[in-house]
This record gives structure tokens, sequence and C-alpha cells, in this order.
């Protein structure tokens, strides 16, 4: 299951998996994120909160998962990981490579921190 909130005063969608991912995660995600995007122009960020990585149920969900991030990259300035998971680290040193949003990581307990930077505040430029 993957939960999906949007903060859109900020322009920021913070996701939070709860066990292996599914194919239909993705699919309600971007049912929640399209038209937010549809209105907006774009988002700003994308939170994805943690603590360790859930995996997916089926090669399907990989599979959606790719589609997710392939169909969306270029429309998300900013993706945050907060976690402890190596995955986010990874993430960071090789997201450059595959698509257009800026990529960071913060520590799982860092929440508002991560929001705050994909919102692009500038009271957190520091980091």
């Amino acid at each position: 299951m993957l939960s999906v909130e949007i903060d859109e005063a900020r322009g920021v969608a913070i996701l939070v998996p709860a066990g292996p991912l599914a194919s239909d995660d993705f699919e309600s995600a971007a049912g929640l994120i399209d038209p937010y995007i549809e209105r907006a122009g774009h988002l700003n960020g994308l939170v994805i909160h943690m603590q360790a990585f859930p995996g997916w149920d089926s090669f399907a969900a990989l599979i959606s998962h790719l589609r997710f991030v392939k169909e969306h990259h270029r429309k998300i300035s900013r993706v945050a990981f907060s976690t402890e998971s190596r995955l986010g680290s990874l993430a960071e040193a090789l997201g450059g490579h595959f698509v257009s949003a800026e990529i960071r990581v913060f520590p799982y307990q860092d929440l508002q921190q991560a929001k705050n930077w994909v919102a692009d505040d500038t009271a957190d430029r520091a980091g």
C-alpha cells in the first residue's frame, strides 16, 4: 500500500509506502497527483517517507513504478527521500542520470526538512 498526501498550498506530494508496492499503488498515486499537475502545471516536489524500502509485490509492480517515474519526472522539480534505507543514497547518486528532478536524501526523522526542501522554502536553503 502507498499512502499519498498532497499539500496543494506548497505543491508537495508525500508518499508513504506501507508494505510491498503493488501496481495499483502507482495508478492510485497518479490519480491523485496528475489532476494537481494539470491545474498547477507542475509539482514542486515529491517526498518519499520510509524507514526501509519495502520492495515490490511483483514484477508488474516494478514496471508500474518505472512507468510512473518516466511519466512524471519532468513535471516534478525535486524528489526527497526521508529514509534510513540505503536505497535513498543510491537514488541520489544515480537518479540524476535518469530523471530531470533534483534528488536529495534526508534522515527519516527529518521529514519536515525534506518537505521544506522540495517546496523550495528559502528558510531551508542552507542544507
